[in-house]
Parts: structure tokens; sequence; C-alpha cells
């Protein structure tokens, strides 16, 4: 129990600086044209953001049953798309961490994570639909988010602490200062502090109720 409590707590790296925000839609001109974000010297382009949820959506899709069934599934997953580009931009400001503390990961240790987790899923695709449903982790991201987790331990390992202190998060913080993260407004902005995404209010970002979801930006 306490391994599989610890393997949660892992997995939920991801997931834990994510705070709940409402449904944005930009309108007017990009300040980031293509772009959703920028880091360091790379651009995460809309279109790789929107072909990492479509994925998922993929994923969601193929394992359930019935509409009805997939329509719980996206709903449960309605912050997806800036969640998803949360998790790609941390997972360049945590292998920035890692590479300044001199830490590596191997293939093998990807490896002989990913056969450790499978025997406790009780097989690949229950792994895999695990990861799905609780992370929204699409199963060919799988290994690349294994990656992410494993950096995370060794970095915590290599600074003395663990994934939950605060010298932990002083690391990452540090990588994001490094990295000059900047989002486009549409997704928010990228607290330095906390290594997160979070809204930003801009004169062309509104909040999208259901009474005019419909409406054209």
């Amino acid at each position: 129990m306490h391994r599989r409590n610890r393997r949660r707590r892992t997995a939920l790296l991801l997931s834990a600086a994510i705070a709940a925000a409402p449904l944005l839609t930009a309108c007017g001109n990009d300040a980031h044209p293509g772009a959703a974000a920028v880091v360091g010297d790379q651009r995460i382009t809309v279109s790789q953001l929107e072909n990492r949820v479509n994925e998922v959506r993929a994923a969601q899709r193929a394992a359930v049953g019935d509409e009805a069934q997939y329509a719980q599934a996206v709903a449960r997953t309605g912050s997806l798309t800036r969640d998803t580009l949360h998790g790609m931009v941390l997972d360049r400001v945590l292998h920035q961490a890692a590479e300044d503390a001199g830490v590596t990961v191997s293939r093998k240790e990807i490896q002989q994570m990913r056969t450790g987790l499978e025997q406790q899923a009780g097989g690949t695709e229950a792994l895999e639909t695990a990861w799905l449903q609780e992370y929204g982790v699409a199963p060919q991201r799988l290994e690349e988010n294994l990656r992410l987790q494993l950096e995370a331990q060794k970095l915590a390992a290599a600074l003395g602490t663990d994934t939950s202190r605060p010298e932990f998060w002083k690391a990452l913080s540090e990588a994001s200062e490094k990295l000059d993260v900047d989002l486009n407004p549409r997704y928010g902005t990228w607290d330095v502090q906390k290594s997160s995404r979070v809204d930003a209010k801009t004169p062309w970002v509104r909040e999208v109720t259901a009474a005019d979801s419909q409406q054209p930006a």
C-alpha cells in the first residue's frame, strides 16, 4: 500500500500545480502568433498543443463503448488543453532543472519503471488505461511521462529532498526563470515562483458561459 501511494503521489506531479480554471477564449490579435508558449529558445506551437489534446481525445473515444461515455470523459477533462500545455511546459522546465543538477534518466530506467508499473496494474493495456483516465496521458506519451516522473524523483534525491518540499520547487522556479517561460495570453501566464500556469485577465480574453458558448468570438 505504501508503494502504491508513493507511486500515485509521483504520478500526480504534473497535476499538483494545476488549479481549476474557467474556460477561456481569445478574440482579436494574438501576441504570440502560432505559439502556445515559448520556453527558452524553443516554441510550443498551437498546432503541437492541439495534436497532444487530440491524442488524448482519440484515446478516450477508443476506450469507451458509446458517445454518452465519451461525453462523460470529455466533461471530466474539460480543462485538458490548459492542463496539457502546463504539462508540456513543466516537462521542459523540469528537464532544465535536472540538467542543471547533473541528473539524467536512461532508457533502461524508464523501461524498468514501466515494467514495474505494468505488473502492479495488471498488464500494458491496464497501465495505459489508468494513465489515460487518471492523468490525461495518451498511451503513446506514457514513456515520456514516466521519464518526467523519474527526472523528478532523481532531481529531488540529488537535492536531498522530495517532490513535495520547497527545495524541489525552488529548483523548478530557478529553471523557469532561466528559461524565461512565456505563454500566449489566451492560455494564461506562467508563475515562475510556483512553476505553474495561471489564468491571466486581459482585455481580449473573456470567460465563456453556457449561454454564450455558441457565439463567435
